[in-house]
């Protein structure tokens, strides 16, 4: 029996500007966003390591800084 009660893991997502030769990946929960207004990203290659936790404005700055530096 499944355990139904409590937080459900978070679904991350590659971000499209990560390159694509499998060096700078970072994910990042849009569903947690969504819902909290709080912006987690984190490295891909380090799923159980730290997460970053930006604000909407923080995470608008990271895409642009990401777009421009790509």
């Amino acid at each position: 029996m499944s355990n139904t009660h409590g937080p459900r893991p978070l679904r991350w997502v590659k971000s499209t500007y990560s390159g694509g030769e499998g060096g700078q990946c970072i994910e990042w929960a849009p569903q947690h966003a969504a819902t909290t207004g709080e912006f987690l990203v984190r490295d891909s290659k380090n799923p159980h390591g730290p997460q970053l936790a930006l604000t909407a404005e923080g995470f608008a700055g990271l895409v642009t800084y990401a777009k421009r530096n790509g």
